[in-house]
Order: C-alpha cells, then sequence, then structure tokens
C-alpha cells in the first residue's frame, strides 16, 4: 500500500504513475481511453484539461494546504 498523498515519496509517486497507467493502458472497449501524464503534457492539453474539469488548475490552493504538491509534477 502507500501513505495518504502528502506523505508520499517522488519515488512512490513515479511507481505509482507506471501502475496506473500500464493498467490503464490494457483497458479497451467502452473503458479504453487516454492517460495524459503532467510532465511533458502541452500546455493546450493542459489547459483544455483544466477547463473540462479534469485537471485541478496548477497552484490550487486547496492542494497546497493538504501539502498534496510536493514533488509536482512528477508522477502525475
Amino acid at each position: 500500500g502507500y501513505p495518504f498523498n502528502p506523505c508520499l515519496t517522488e519515488a512512490q509517486y513515479k511507481e505509482m504513475e507506471e501502475k496506473v497507467s500500464s493498467t490503464l493502458s490494457g483497458l479497451g472497449g467502452e473503458l479504453k481511453g487516454t492517460f495524459y501524464p503532467l510532465t511533458g503534457m502541452s500546455k493546450e492539453v493542459q489547459q483544455k484539461l483544466i477547463d473540462d474539469h479534469f485537471l485541478f488548475k496548477e497552484g490550487d490552493r486547496f492542494l497546497q494546504a493538504a501539502n498534496a504538491c510536493r514533488f509536482w509534477p512528477t508522477g502525475r
């Protein structure tokens, strides 16, 4: 298992991202979709995901208050 978000290490973020992306890439049919890692994401794609409410805006005060922005954007 993993600790809550504020307690994760950078290595744990990377490990979880790999597990999630590999699992999602195996989905097919109506469950098939696209995984968008933040690292390397274009500003246009990032803004579209924010506008569509799939992505928090960077610097979200609630995420910062929860200490959930450590190692940003690694593993996300």
